[in-house]
């Protein structure tokens, strides 16, 4: 069979050249792999070896296409590794990221190539550049600059074996959280055992537990949509601290999957590494390019929310754990309890249970919910198309039309349930960035992965809240690469600084927070009835309710991450589960139990591109609450509003500094206390 993969340029016939997913196996991966990579070498050594003198267009431009098919190969690789990775092709990774990492210190490492952007640079003021031209210029020179081009041969070498070292970490971390998140799951037969639980997910439990062989009974696993209503709902106390123990020691002194040895190794490699590169700690490089430019205005930024969450965390624990001794819990508050008896504290508060909105939160309505928004706010259509290749029969695929012209904008990917294949949480991704490719400005093609409440036999896919937001969260994300204006690849959509990128994401959970965002699509999965505005009032009564604990927990893995990363050697640390002891000590509500670790399954830091940056979801959150209050100054769906943030956030890219774009768009900087007003920890 011919290796689709090798069929390149011309990729498929399918529309706008859709990865032919359907046709693509394991084996196509590794023999497509060699030649893409020395099709990019050629490519390279020809711009390299130019007698011209350099030029943007020979040099600049030219790079920034060298690697188009080898990029193609492993970043649909890549995507299907945490998507849709069989065993087979999560070996692959083994030998496809030392490749990857190998052709980075090619390009990277290459004097002759340097000496040519290095003259560009130098001369940049003559060359009258402006715009995606200018701005690929600096990234492409600090790109060498910053991974080793100004090193010697000797210091070269070093930094590209780190580099082959590094590239086979992170995937190896991947997999063990995967693995370990598979191995777990609790058959239960006893009704007793599951007293309290919903009935969608008794019912997905049950289902489960026959696609496992089981006869009878219920299977309950660590992937979200199981864990979570079994840790809330349940009332059988000891099977919450079973199933809370293993979500909380995933990848953790387990045999053959254990991360600590995974951990300490590449904390040790980021830190020789950004030593070698002349900064004192991977914090330290990782935040030269980040809107908080250095390791000490991340603390300075996460203390001053430290400081306004401390009394209100310790005021939410004390209330949660007063009314669990008032429910009759006789013994010490766990952390297998806080999420059970912050359930009933708050219904018993509010009048509210949060499983009353489930009903009205259908996944189709919901997704069908989005798209409207992107209508009203940015004028888009979204048109589903079954003619499309799918890696999966769960995605779906969507044609993406400007409402106005009917101008094509983008392929969008849907993909919800979990599955042993998929890791689990929710992200955005691209199969194609918006810019040239293949000679042209292309189009992106862009995803977004779910782990979702699955349908059952009787009732359909219904939603928690906290789904819908992320829904919405991941399809901000989405919008930012669907929607890139940019003309070159490595700076459009979403590769923006890591503290700004999370902006368009977290500003969209925003909507499903007002009554005229819910009216939208919340509507009852049997009658077609509206979400009440009594349960609304009721959800807007209780959106603060534990911010303080809530913002503490986020502080947590802000503090930790940072522990991490501006260590300058791991060699005085005794073990991984001492350090994460330590280093969270003052964000810590519980007592540390030494059987669990938070590190080993800190997939965002070891395997998500994280590192120095999970300060970033605290950070970008005072830009959302500070740029949704100018549309609540206006009106949520305020086409003045939003045309502006189209056209200053969604379209540039990295264009232009983040704090340029967003002042472009707000007319000032970012208030700092938006945040601290949103979540109610200072008077508004």
């Amino acid at each position: 069979m011919t290796n689709p993969l090798l069929q390149w340029p011309h990729t498929s016939s399918f529309f706008d050249d859709a990865i032919p997913f359907e046709q693509i196996t394991p084996e196509h991966f590794l023999e497509a792999l060699e030649p893409a990579y020395l099709e990019a070498i050629q490519n390279i050594n020809i711009i390299s070896n130019l007698a011209d003198s350099p030029t943007f267009e020979n040099t600049i431009f030219a790079l920034e296409t060298a690697s188009e098919h080898f990029e193609y190969v492993t970043g649909t690789y890549f995507n299907l590794f945490s998507a849709e990775a069989s065993e087979e092709l999560q070996a692959l990774a083994q030998k496809i990221s030392p490749k990857s990492a190998e052709l980075s210190s090619f390009v990277l490492l290459n004097d002759k190539l340097f000496s040519r952007v290095k003259k560009l640079w130098d001369t940049k003021d003559q060359l009258k550049l402006f715009g995606a031209d200018a701005k690929l210029l600096e990234k492409t020179y600090l790109n060498f600059t910053r991974n080793g081009a100004l090193l010697n041969e000797a210091d070269k070498v070093t930094l590209k074996k780190i580099d082959q070292e590094l590239a086979v970490l992170s995937p190896q971390f991947s997999e063990n959280v995967l693995k370990a998140t598979n191995q777990f799951f609790m058959h239960l037969t006893e009704p007793s055992e599951v007293e309290g639980l919903p009935e969608f997910a008794l019912q997905a439990a049950q289902e489960e537990a026959k696609k496992r062989g089981y006869q009878q009974g219920w299977v309950f696993t660590l992937h979200m949509p199981s864990y979570l209503p079994f840790i809330q709902y349940a009332h059988n106390r000891t099977l919450r601290e079973k199933i809370w123990r293993a979500q909380a020691s995933k990848a953790f002194n387990q045999e053959g999957i254990d991360n600590q040895p995974v951990i300490l190794k590449s904390v040790q490699l980021r830190a020789q590494r950004a030593q070698l590169l002349g900064y004192p700690t991977h914090a330290h490089f990782i935040l030269e390019e980040r809107m908080a430019k250095t390791p000490e205005q991340v603390y300075t930024f996460l203390n001053t929310i430290y400081e306004a969450a401390e009394i209100a965390a310790k005021n939410d624990f004390k209330e949660v754990q007063n009314y669990a001794k008032q429910l009759g819990l006789d013994d010490e508050l766990k952390p297998w309890d806080f999420t059970y008896y912050s359930e009933k504290l708050k219904q018993n508060k509010f009048n509210y249970n949060e499983e009353d909105l489930r009903p009205y939160f259908q996944l189709e309505n919901v997704i069908q919910g989005v798209f409207d928004h992107a209508h009203k706010l940015y004028e888009l259509n979204f048109k589903e198309r079954t003619d499309i290749p799918k890696y999966h029969e769960d995605v779906k695929t969507y044609e993406v039309t400007d409402s106005q012209t009917g101008q094509y904008i983008a392929l969008f990917y849907a993909d919800f349930f979990p599955r042993n294949t998929k890791k689990s949480g929710a992200w955005m991704t691209a199969f194609r960035d918006q810019g040239y490719h293949k000679g042209s400005i292309k189009r992106p093609h862009v995803s977004i992965v779910c782990n979702f409440t699955k349908p059952t036999q009787d009732k359909p896919s219904l939603l928690s809240y906290d789904e819908v937001q992320t829904l919405f969260h991941e399809f901000g994300h989405a919008l930012h690469g669907m929607l890139s204006k940019i003309s070159y690849r490595s700076i459009s959509g979403t590769n923006v600084f890591w503290d700004f990128v999370e902006l368009p994401s977290q500003i969209m959970e925003n909507w499903v927070a007002h009554k005229e965002g819910l009216n939208v699509f919340a509507k009852h999965y049997l009658t077609n009835n509206p979400l009440p505005n009594e349960l609304i009032d009721k959800m807007k009564a209780s959106q603060n309710f534990l911010a303080g604990y809530n913002n503490m927990r986020q502080l947590n893995f802000s503090y930790l991450d940072m522990a991490w990363h501006n260590l300058t050697s791991t060699e005085s640390i005794n073990s991984v589960s001492d350090f994460e002891k330590n280093t969270t000590q003052k964000t810590r509500l519980f007592a540390f139990d030494p059987t669990t670790n938070s590190s080993c399954s800190f997939s965002h830091i070891f395997a998500g591109g994280y590192s120095a940056g999970y300060y970033s979801y605290k950070w970008a959150e005072v830009l959302d609450a500070d740029a949704f209050e100018y549309f609540l100054e206006n009106g949520i769906f305020n086409p003045m509003v939003a045309k502006k943030f189209k056209e200053n956030i969604l379209t540039q890219g990295a264009l232009e500094h983040p704090e340029i774009l967003y002042k472009k768009f707000r007319g000032r900087s970012p208030d700092p206390k938006a945040l601290l007003r949103r979540d109610g920890l200072i008077p508004k």
